[in-house]
């Protein structure tokens, strides 16, 4: 499987791009909503692949980051997502707003996805905190992970819990989500900006 290619793009579209590399020409899947953040025609750029490998079909998916991917890896997993579908959902939302929704149970911001009905929006919820739930044993989501303690000296019981387990959906081992987040914590801070903020540090520790 292909983790990532470095090279040249040099065709894009509305949904794909073509990335050259050693004078061979990748077909990926790419829609504006990613390949708009990875870079023009003639630009030199790193894309994160998925392979899917079908009876009729081998295709490439692109994304920007390993977290984007990660996440796409994530919503595959959920019953009746295939890639198409998880390829959209990522590249209409960040992975933050997409971990941000399944731990506060966001269904209208997934259901804003073109094509993403409520039905599936709950499906993603549920299925992914009951990962969750059985990565970090059987107790519930809210008191699973280590939870940090805020500059005021109490626990952010809703935030910064939920900003851990966002983490951990994402792939990263509970402490290092937890430390992460107790490093971006701040007073009044939003679940997203925390899972944002926090992402970039347990990024910058994980792939150092």
């Amino acid at each position: 499987m292909y983790a990532y290619i470095k090279g040249q793009i040099t065709e894009r579209n509305d949904q794909q791009i073509v990335v050259e590399n050693n004078g061979i020409g990748y077909l990926i899947n790419c829609p504006l909503g990613i390949s708009a953040e990875i870079g023009g025609a003639g630009s030199e750029v790193t894309v994160y692949l998925y392979q899917s490998v079908k009876e009729d079909d081998i295709s490439l998916y692109g994304f920007i980051s390993r977290d984007q991917k990660e996440m796409f890896l994530k919503l595959i997993t959920v019953s009746g997502i295939g890639p198409k579908v998880a390829h959209t959902i990522c590249a209409s939302l960040s992975a933050e707003q997409i971990a941000a929704a399944v731990m506060s149970g966001n269904v209208s911001l997934l259901t804003s996805v073109k094509g993403l009905g409520k039905k599936s929006a709950e499906k993603i919820i549920v299925e992914l905190k009951d990962k969750l739930k059985s990565q970090l044993g059987s107790a519930p989501v809210s008191s699973s992970a280590p939870v940090p303690v805020s500059a005021s000296g109490t626990a952010g019981s809703g935030v910064m819990q939920d900003a851990v387990g966002a983490l951990v959906v994402l792939g990263y081992k509970d402490q290092e989500a937890a430390d992460a987040v107790a490093s971006a914590y701040e007073d009044g801070i939003g679940l997203e900006e925390l899972i944002r903020k926090a992402l970039k540090l347990a990024a910058g520790k994980k792939f150092s």
